[in-house]
């Protein structure tokens, strides 16, 4: 972790690469770079969602994920559209697609049949605070149990998630340890987000009290 090739030996076929550590903004530090011989590489580019179509209905883009910004019910910002799955956000399990599909697929048909319609005057607004790169949905429309999925900007041991109300706690998650590649999922229940007191809530990272590294 927090290491990158920055060189690659070899002619005809790969004899070794240079690995270097990065700092906190990804570039290679300095003094730090050593070499690994091997005969083959494997590079993770990153993945983005496929949202050609989206772009196309000039719906928004959520700056990190690229795919949509949408509600609880996966209801993006254009009225009657909806998106789940890998068109709306990367992710690491099937089992993830298939229960975001079920949200979208639920709200839609209650939309057709006129049935979707928000109970709160003004949405829950959903941010991602420090130590987390996006958080989903980014807003609520109905004061209800909803599960939150999230990936952190950097890896951490005894670790704790955090949602905020202002300046009050409103629940904390603890968690082993957490990694930009894992996704991870909290979940706010009705009494939780009946007891806040303001419209916006934060996600944070930080570590646990009395863990060390």
């Amino acid at each position: 972790l927090s290491h990158t090739v920055t060189a690659i030996r070899g002619k005809k076929r790969l004899e070794a690469v240079v690995v270097s550590a990065v700092d906190e903004n990804g570039r290679p530090i300095a003094g730090s770079s050593f070499e690994i011989p091997c005969d083959t590489l494997l590079l993770s580019v990153g993945l983005i969602p496929e949202n050609e179509l989206t772009e196309q209905a000039g719906v928004p883009i959520h700056p990190v994920t690229k795919g949509a910004v949408v509600d609880q019910d996966r209801m993006t910002e254009v009225e009657g559209i909806f998106a789940c799955g890998n068109v709306l956000q990367v992710h690491d399990l099937v089992d993830y697609v298939s229960e975001e599909a079920a949200i979208a697929g639920r709200a839609a048909a209650r939309y057709v049949m006129g049935s979707h319609t928000p109970t709160l005057p003004e949405p829950i607004r959903i941010e991602a605070g420090e130590g987390i790169r996006y958080c989903l949905p980014s807003e609520m429309t109905r004061e209800e149990a909803v599960d939150l999925y999230l990936r952190v900007s950097g890896p951490m041991q005894g670790a704790v998630i955090t949602v905020w109300d202002g300046n009050r706690v409103l629940r904390r998650f603890p968690r082993v340890c957490v990694a930009p590649g894992e996704m991870e999922r909290i979940t706010l229940t009705e009494k939780d987000l009946s007891s806040r007191q303001g419209n916006t809530l934060r996600v944070t990272l930080e570590k646990r009290k009395g863990e060390k590294g």
